[in-house]
Formats: C-alpha cells, structure tokens, sequence
C-alpha cells in the first residue's frame, strides 16, 4: 500500500490521518515521539503515530505497520495487541516510555483508547513496588561486581561494569516514584519538567553524575549514588532487598 508525501512532515500527517479516519476499521490513532515532548522536535523530527484497528477487522492499512519515512513512522496494530503492548513480560516491553506523553487523536470506542493509554503511563503499585525491588537487586549485584574489580586493581573490567549500573539505576528511581523510566534522549527533559523530588535527583546533579560514572567508573561516585539510591530505597520500604545482601554492603559504602 502506498503512502503519498506531502510536502511537509505536518501535511503527510493531515493526510494520512484524515484517510485513516475515514476508515471504519480504524478504532483509534495515537500521536507518540519527540512531536509530544515540548520543545524536542527538530528539523529533522517526524510524527510517531499508532494506528489502532478494530480486533478481527480486514483493513488494507494493517499492511502499513513499520512503514517508515521521513515524514511519518506507524505502528498498525489491533486493539488487543494495544491493549498489552510495552507492559511487563511482553518483548516489546522497551516501547512502554513512548506512551507516557501521547496523545490521542481518533478514539472512535467511547474512550476506550484512553483509557488503555492511561493505564500505560504510569507504573501500577504493585508493579512498580516489583520492579524497583528487582532493579535494586541487580543495581547492587552490579556496584559490587565493579567496586570489587577496582578493589583488585582490575579497573577495566570495573569500568564496563560501572557502566551497566546506571541503567538499573535509573530504572530504580524512577520506579520508586510510580514512574516509567525515559528513553535517554527525554531524561534531561523529564527531570526538568517532573522532578523526582530529592535535589539529588535534579538534571543539574544526577546528569554529572551518570556521565562520570559512564566516563570512568570512579568508585567514589559510584558509592556517593550507592549511597542516595540506598536512602531512597529504604525509606520506600525496599531495605529487605539490601539486608540481603549483608556485610557485601561494606564495599559499597566504605568512603
């Protein structure tokens, strides 16, 4: 199926979704990507849209799913597949940050695409009291293999393994806050806009912080984060994960 550009990202938009909206099948459309994040768009910026087919329906536009250009990128998939996608234990699980800020522009089911997309922009309790629990575990299992390394004069090993450390980080502080972790590109622009609290979790002291760590693995950053992820992670009733872990815990905190 053929998709015909305009002569600007914005009317190959127009185009597309008046088309795709004077389909029946069609059950929603969903804006995603930097064209949702104020001030991220550059010259170079397309529209990230989902289109959302009625479950069983025949439509010629399923054949567009992954059609990529300049101008547009879709995902064409059915209301069950939305309904699941980007949440815990699907492969796609790495898409759940691109719905946090979407927007939805067609919702022909009485709110029922929103509300699908409600569910995906924030963490449930459960799940985010789970996945901090388990992101602090391999977020300590990972400092302690570095600092070890360094402890025994190999720094290089220690410096790959500092640099795995700061996904799980991330993945824990944002989690202990009900929220999704952002793609690296949004970071800075996620912690401008909604801060995570602590001044230690600012743009202006965590960025510096990730970057020494990713630069050179220098032990003392990696304990003075250890030692703020440990607080927050307590003070969220997570201090079981880290007990566990015993006098191992000394290497991380020794000044």
């Amino acid at each position: 199926m053929h998709i015909t550009l305009g002569s600007t990202p914005e009317d190959t938009l127009a185009a597309f979704t008046a088309r795709a909206a004077a389909d029946p099948a069609v059950a929603g459309l969903v804006l995603s990507g930097s064209q949702v994040h104020e001030g991220m768009p550059t010259r170079h910026s397309d529209y990230d849209l989902h289109v959302i087919l009625r479950d069983g329906q025949a439509c010629e536009l399923a054949g567009l799913d992954r059609f990529r250009s300049a101008h547009l990128d879709l995902v064409v998939i059915e209301l069950a597949e939305f309904r699941t996608r980007g949440m815990p234990g699907r492969p796609d699980h790495f898409a759940r940050y691109s719905y946090v800020h979407a927007e939805v522009l067609l919702d022909r089911l009485d709110g029922t695409v929103a509300r699908i997309l409600d569910k995906k922009r924030r963490l449930g309790a459960d799940e985010a009291r789970e996945a901090a629990a388990g992101r602090l575990d391999a977020y300590v299992n990972q400092v302690y293999r570095s600092l070890k390394s360094y402890r025994d004069d190999r720094p290089g090993p220690g410096h790959l393994d500092a640099a795995e450390t700061v996904p799980h980080a991330l993945e824990v502080l944002f989690a202990l806050h009900r929220r999704v972790r952002p793609y690296n590109k949004y970071l800075r622009w996620e912690l401008e806009r909604q801060p995570l609290g602590d001044p230690r979790w600012s743009a202006e002291r965590l960025l510096p912080v990730l970057r020494s760590i990713l630069g050179d693995g220098d032990p003392a950053t990696q304990r003075a984060l250890f030692t703020g992820i440990e607080r927050a992670a307590r003070d969220a009733g997570h201090g079981e994960v880290l007990d566990s872990w015993g006098t191992d815990l000394d290497l991380l905190r020794r000044p």
